[in-house]
């Protein structure tokens, strides 16, 4: 019986890898393992370098959760933003769609995720201490719920609005522009805009 041909082991174990990557299938995988194989120059050095540097350099902002390459992000660095408005969204991606549309200039904190019986994740996986945290040591007027409008997300903005109310906070959560069931990383900027503009109190 013939033997089937195949790509040698090294190549293979590349096709693998890049198929853990979110959005990347089988043929997709397969294209980008050939590009790198076949590329002309350093390219994909300079890709390999990028991602090296990346994996270095980038963390968490201690204080909100966003991106950053020092203690504190660019956002929670900034003095010239309002120290008594806080956004809460679910991840860290959240905070850039909201920032893109210029309509709110205060802080963020990320909770790493909502709250999913489901998917097991409950309160003790977000980072909900950090908040109450912050509450405490930071002069807030108003925090903001940005969380999407689906069953975990409103779950998530009930718990954490009965650990508040009894602080003295405005509590607000940003109006339901956005369609049910929809995340902030598929809305447009007008729409979060307007979802902004006029959020509720709670």
């Amino acid at each position: 019986m013939r033997r089937r041909t195949e790509y040698p082991t090294a190549l293979r174990d590349l096709i693998a890898q890049l198929r853990q990557m979110p959005g990347i299938g089988p043929r997709s995988a397969e294209r980008i393992a050939l590009w790198i194989v076949q590329s002309k120059g350093d390219r994909p050095e300079q890709i390999a370098s990028a991602l090296r540097s990346t994996r270095e350099t980038v963390r968490p902002c201690v204080l909100c959760g966003f991106f950053a390459t020092q203690e504190l992000c660019d956002i929670c660095a900034d003095e010239s933003r309002a120290t008594d408005l806080l956004c809460v969204v679910e991840q860290a991606t959240d905070i850039l769609p909201l920032e893109k549309t210029s309509a709110f200039r205060g802080r963020y904190h990320s909770l790493g995720g909502r709250i999913s019986p489901l998917d097991h994740v409950g309160p003790e996986d977000l980072r909900i201490k950090q908040l109450l945290d912050r509450v405490e040591k930071e002069n807030f007027s108003e925090i903001i719920f940005a969380l999407a409008a689906d069953v975990e997300g409103e779950a998530t903005t009930n718990y954490l609005v009965d650990l508040l109310k009894d602080k003295g906070l405005n509590l607000t959560r940003i109006a339901h522009g956005l369609p049910a069931g929809g995340g902030l990383e598929s809305a447009d900027e007008l729409t979060l805009y307007q979802a902004l503009s006029g959020r509720t109190k709670l």
